[in-house]
Formats: C-alpha cells, sequence, structure tokens
C-alpha cells in the first residue's frame, strides 16, 4: 500500500509542476467544477483516505512521525469539508479562486515540494 502513497504523492508533484508552469490546466477544472457535489465529495473521500494511508503506513517512511502528523491533518480536513456544507465549501473554493493570481505559482511549487517529500519518505 506504500506504492499508492507514492502515487499520491506523484501526482500531487505532477500537479504542482504543472500548476507553476501553466495553472489554467489545473485550476481551470476546479474552476470550471467547483460548484459540482461530485467535487465536494471526492475532496473529502481523497483526504481521508490519504490520511488513513499516511497514518497505517507511517511508520514504514523515513519520517514516521511527520508523515503521521500530515495523516492527521488530512483526516481533519476532510472532516472539516465534511462538515462545512455545501454553499461554505462553493465560498471557500470561490476564496481560494480569487487568491490564484498573486499565489497561484507558489501554491504549486509548494505542492511539488509537498508530492516530491511523500515520495522521498515512502521510496
Amino acid at each position: 500500500m506504500t506504492s499508492l502513497i507514492i502515487f499520491f504523492g506523484l501526482l500531487i508533484f505532477f500537479a504542482g509542476i504543472i500548476i507553476v508552469f501553466n495553472p489554467e490546466i489545473i485550476f481551470g477544472v476546479l474552476r470550471n467544477n467547483y460548484e459540482k457535489i461530485s467535487l465536494h465529495i471526492l475532496a473529502v473521500v481523497i483526504r481521508l483516505l490519504i490520511g488513513v494511508l499516511l497514518i497505517v503506513y507511517a511508520s514504514e517512511s523515513k519520517y514516521p512521525m511527520v508523515i503521521e502528523i500530515i495523516g492527521w491533518l488530512s483526516i481533519a480536513a476532510a472532516a472539516t469539508f465534511a462538515i462545512m456544507g455545501r454553499q461554505n465549501f462553493i465560498r471557500l473554493m470561490s476564496w481560494a479562486f480569487d487568491l490564484l493570481k498573486p499565489f497561484g505559482r507558489i501554491g504549486g511549487v509548494f505542492a511539488a515540494v509537498f508530492g516530491g517529500f511523500l515520495v522521498y519518505a515512502f521510496i
């Protein structure tokens, strides 16, 4: 199952790289779909899945305490997204899109570094 964590890490890494060079590829898809319930559900489920995987397999990583903390933060984010409801999720996404112009590429760098860290921690 650590291969699934590595896979998610690679997805995050490549998404970050894409955001750095052409943010509209990823943000355009999100902008066109952020009002759909499927994106809200996907945001909760993916965070929950990654969180559980990170907690369960933290001991197999190079940084077990850090990975476990990230796992718990991911589960907390999933719970927050689940509890906040549809309208607040839509408002949050709308607010995030307002930050894209000045900070989108910086976020891409952080995503790439985070994805790279996940891959490194489990290789």
